[in-house]
């Protein structure tokens, strides 16, 4: 996964990248109530904010990294969410919040926000760890903030 990322200065990127961050800060500070209004205001298209606006992130004021958001499928058997909280709170990770759905078919989604500014491993790391775990189906990153 590390080699899914770049650092490029925003001086080579199309501007819509920026203006998908200022329409996503306009919806985030509340400043537009709705994503047709911040994308109007900002100058780009629906289409283009919803295509990019989980792949940019800012890393304004050293907060980058500090919360993530994964999702996880979990095999509904006893002790796999527990073994999987266990490995994340053991490199650092602090569970914010956690949502889980019923089990269907013997799988159960996991949607967990983590602090990770803590964390002694980077987020690829925690997801391979996941991954290892006996009943973890997939561990996938949703957000980084």
């Amino acid at each position: 996964m590390r080699g899914d990322y770049l650092i490029v200065h925003k001086k080579i990127l199309p501007i819509y990248y920026e203006k998908v961050l200022e329409a996503r800060n306009l919806l985030e500070s509340g400043a537009e109530r709705d994503v047709s209004a911040a994308v109007r205001r900002v100058g780009i298209s629906r289409s283009t904010f919803y295509k990019y606006k989980d792949y940019i992130y800012s890393p304004e004021g050293g907060e980058v990294g500090r919360k993530a958001v994964i999702s996880m499928m979990l095999s509904h058997e006893i002790g796999v969410l527990s073994t999987a909280l266990n490995r994340l709170s053991g490199i650092g990770a602090s569970v914010l919040t956690m949502t889980q759905s019923l089990p269907i078919r013997g799988v159960a989604s996991v949607v967990v926000t983590l602090d990770v500014s803590q964390m002694n491993a980077s987020i690829e790391e925690a997801l391979r760890e996941l991954d290892r775990i006996v009943g973890v189906e997939s561990a996938t990153l949703v957000a980084i903030e």
